[in-house]
């Protein structure tokens, strides 16, 4: 299981594992480990490693804002969303950014 490893227990509402969170979790961190074999010069990598950082941070944090969430998603596809082999995993924190807003409006 990807990102497994470092992953610790995310506390949702009523002290429950959040799996939301798990699974932001799972996806920066493979769309982390992705851009960073990615062999290319990105002038913006260093902007996308630190918003991929504050999403993990976030992540662990409990539950986070969602207009920062989306804040983080715009900056890190502006600088990498051109890579067409990074837009799988980028996809990827894409839906699980989206799985937050959707519980929001109850499912």
């Amino acid at each position: 299981m990807e990102g497994a490893a470092v992953v610790k227990r995310m506390r949702g509402f009523g002290g429950d594992e959040d799996p939301r969170a798990m699974e932001l979790l799972r996806a920066v961190g493979r769309l982390r480990r992705e851009l960073a074999a990615h062999p290319a010069d990105l002038p913006d990598r260093a902007i996308a490693e630190d918003e991929l950082g504050t999403l993990d941070a976030m992540a662990r944090g409990g539950t986070p804002e969602l207009p920062r969430l989306r804040r983080s998603l715009l900056l890190v596809a502006g600088a990498v969303g051109s890579v067409s082999a990074l837009r799988p995993a980028l996809g990827a924190v894409r839906a699980a950014i989206d799985d937050f807003a959707d519980a929001g409006r109850g499912g």
